[in-house]
């Protein structure tokens, strides 16, 4: 069976192939109609609308269950238009799933690297994630519906792996400081991005609990213990 991480990476050489850069008008673009006028795009504006259709389209009812007709029709043009541009389904899925894994990791990138106590980047990592999920809801689904996080291969489980390895090095030196072995920060950096990231895909659907207060339970989890944990805990970076 061909894994998503092998047909993504086929889809993005196809896609980059099949790239079109210039002025795009499909059959119905007629340039004698005033109609065809306004409907006339530059090949960079219509990528952009074919990259945003196929996002809600895939987001709605995933890989599968999206076809070219469908994203073709939703865009106004022939199919030939995306092959054009994409190389196919498979080159479109690419570049969404790129752009959404290169959004998150820089909102996380952006938390770890802020100066702060390692509980306060903690706090900050949780929040960056949560965030990305409440403010791009659709391209979250895209990266757990067909990649399950409990899969070892495809693009959700190569985005809990990138975001892990960034969060070994602040394991790493709280270790150090508690005379624990650094050694077994990378363990642990699975076991907590694992944590966020399934607890993530929960609050997506059920929403019962404010953001802030879903990322105060995570930490509060990861940061104290079963042992330890507070009875109210809250955000410390939120106080300041």
């Amino acid at each position: 069976m061909t894994s998503q991480g092998d047909t993504v990476a086929r889809a993005a050489a196809a896609g980059r192939a099949g790239r079109h850069d210039g002025p795009v008008t499909s059959p119905r673009d007629k340039p004698d109609t005033p109609a065809a006028a306004r409907s006339r795009m530059t090949g960079k504006q219509r990528r952009e609308q074919l990259i945003e259709i196929g996002r809600k389209l895939f987001a709605d009812k995933g890989f599968e269950g999206t076809t070219v007709e469908e994203i073709a029709a939703k865009a106004g043009v022939s199919k030939p238009v995306v092959y054009e541009h994409f190389g196919g389904k498979e080159g479109l899925y690419a570049v969404v799933v790129d752009r959404e894994i290169r959004t998150l990791l820089d909102g996380i990138t952006g938390a770890l690297t802020t100066r702060g106590s390692s509980r306060a980047l903690l706090e900050q990592a949780a929040l960056a994630l949560l965030d990305y999920i409440e403010g791009s809801t659709d391209g979250f689904r895209i990266l757990v519906r067909d990649s399950p996080a409990g899969q070892s291969t495809g693009s959700f489980a190569s985005l809990i792996s990138d975001v892990a390895s960034q969060v070994e090095h602040i394991l790493a030196a709280e270790f150090k400081r508690q005379k624990l072995d650094p050694k077994t920060a990378p363990i642990y950096a699975q076991m907590l991005v694992g944590m966020v990231a399934l607890t993530g895909q929960w609050w997506l659907d059920s929403r019962k609990f404010k953001k802030a207060d879903v990322a105060a339970h995570l930490v509060n989890l990861a940061w104290n213990g079963l042992a330890g944990l507070e009875a109210k805990p809250s955000l410390r970076a939120l106080k300041g």
